[in-house]
């Protein structure tokens, strides 16, 4: 079972990387995120990452994570993990990392 769900995570996250190198080469504005749809729990790649839009733990969350995007303060943000949605910046997943 844990090398399924470690199979999945690999497709999406390769899904993801591509999809960001050919959303911005496609792109003519840049995406704000208010002009993005927010992304819901439901989600199926969300699922799959275990995202939540409020951290179990307060020092990791999508705000202070390194694949965050947008300004600073905004309560919605793009991710480069979840292409075309916005993420919570009180959430959280499994592919958080911390900022340098």
């Amino acid at each position: 079972m844990k090398r399924s769900n470690r199979r999945n995570f690999l497709k999406l996250s390769l899904a993801s990387v591509i999809g960001i190198t050919v959303g911005n080469k496609i792109l003519v504005k840049p995406a704000h995120a208010a002009d993005l749809p927010q992304l819901t729990e439901d989600d199926p790649q969300a699922k799959a990452l275990q995202y939540v839009h409020e951290s179990p733990d307060s020092a990791k969350v999508c705000s202070n994570c390194a694949l965050i995007q947008g300004n600073d303060g905004d309560e919605w943000r793009p991710c480069g993990i979840f292409p075309g949605k916005a993420v919570n910046a009180n959430g959280w997943c499994t592919a958080w990392v911390k900022k340098p």
